[in-house]
């Protein structure tokens, strides 16, 4: 690739990023197509335009191009990750539980992608496999409420109040309000509300 060729893809890039920065996104769309006209297999231009078109609601446009990024980079765990959630927001779980199961595969480390699986899991009903996915990420993000309320809730569908009981009283001690939503939601009362 000549120098002349990597200074025009940078400043498509540069200007791509800035458009987006001021809400420009369809001048952003331009210039990434632009930028992938030049380079098809560019996954930051497949990247971007996918963000794009899903910001926009053409959750079909979006999803194709996330597939061409995770073609252009497989060993890439964020794009694996960003099928899986384009995915599920478009409705195709068993798809997305697939996209996210490789972008945990591939790092396993990737907080994000366990809790889009425990999501995508119960969705699906599979509360086993959710308890799991959902475990993984607190144990990754301990200080997040997001997978403890969920594990919360699981442990419920489950007809497992004590575990649900236990996740609200840990929750009181750093994230007192999701605590009481689930106490509100659910009925259970932890041993230091009752």
């Amino acid at each position: 690739m000549s120098l002349t060729l990597r200074l025009q893809l940078a400043l498509l890039r540069w200007q791509g990023r800035l458009a987006l920065l001021l809400g420009r996104r369809a001048r952003a769309l331009e210039l990434f197509e632009a930028l992938s006209a030049m380079v098809p297999d560019d996954a930051h231009a497949l990247a971007s335009r996918a963000q794009i078109e899903d910001q926009r609601g053409d959750s079909a446009r979006a999803v194709a191009l996330q597939q061409q990024v995770v073609r252009c980079a497989p060993a890439h765990a964020p794009g694996w990750f960003n099928l899986g959630f384009m995915l599920e927001k478009a409705g195709r779980l068993e798809e997305a539980l697939a996209a996210f199961r490789e972008a945990t595969r591939l790092s396993p480390k990737l907080d994000r992608a366990w809790y889009g699986q425990g999501l995508v899991l119960i969705q699906l009903r599979r509360f086993d496999e959710a308890v799991e996915a959902l475990r993984k990420n607190t144990e990754l993000q301990p200080m997040s409420p997001y997978g403890w309320y969920q594990l919360a809730r699981v442990h419920v569908d489950r007809q497992e109040p004590d575990e649900a009981a236990r996740i609200i009283r840990h929750l009181r001690g750093f994230e007192p309000r999701v605590a009481a939503q689930l106490e509100r939601e659910t009925g259970l009362r932890s041993a230091q509300s009752a």
